[in-house]
């Protein structure tokens, strides 16, 4: 017997930004079928379009999430933090070969079960490489953020996700946030500081 989850979205009705959101993330979450991304079973939709305003979407149950996982007590050995990082770079390497980016990767926005399996999840921001009107969107929460985009590039490419990978990496291993500015600015500065100490070894 598998288990299941079931995810309220309310307030659909007067958000066209939440229903944007919605659309984009299940519209992805169909599309990439993998085993490290997280798959929805079924939409239960409103009986009439009238009193429409409540989504209910399902997913396979997953038990937790990294950033609650980072934030608890619970010992991370060496091997856990491989396997996590093994898996977020599997899944997101069959999230790029089919020309997608996720943009918004984070701790919250990967899935755990107690098997320690991971999936990545909340594709609400994605968007295919061939679209040429995302480069000027809100992308990936500011602590997992890219130079590139904290400078307001035109243009980007993959390199975002891998960035927000290497600062999951980082966060996992010290259990604190690897750039932990307190707005762009700072952020900026802060990868700066280390970026300058890199390249004087």
């Amino acid at each position: 017997m598998s288990y299941l989850a079931i995810r309220l979205i309310t307030g659909m009705r007067a958000d066209i930004v939440a229903q944007l959101w919605l659309i984009n993330s299940c519209i992805y979450c169909l599309m990439l079928l993998f085993l490290q991304v997280i798959s929805i079973k079924d939409i239960i939709r409103p009986p009439k379009k009238e009193t429409f305003n409540d989504v209910y979407i399902v997913y396979e149950l997953m038990d937790t999430d990294l950033h609650h996982i980072i934030r608890s007590d619970q010992p991370l050995r060496d091997d856990h933090c491989q396997y996590f990082l093994y898996q977020l770079l599997r899944g997101l390497k069959y999230v790029h070969s089919a020309n997608v980016l996720h943009r918004d990767l984070k701790p919250t926005s990967l899935l755990l079960n107690a098997n320690c399996d991971l999936k990545i999840a909340d594709f609400g921001l994605a968007r295919t490489t061939s679209e040429t009107d995302f480069m000027t969107e809100y992308v990936v929460t500011r602590l997992y953020r890219a130079p590139e985009l904290l400078l307001n590039c035109s243009e980007y490419t993959a390199a975002i996700d891998m960035w927000s990978v290497g600062c999951i990496f980082g966060e996992i291993m010290t259990r604190e946030p690897l750039f932990p500015g307190k707005d762009y600015v700072h952020q900026l500065r802060l990868i700066t500081e280390v970026a300058m100490v890199l390249h004087n070894i």
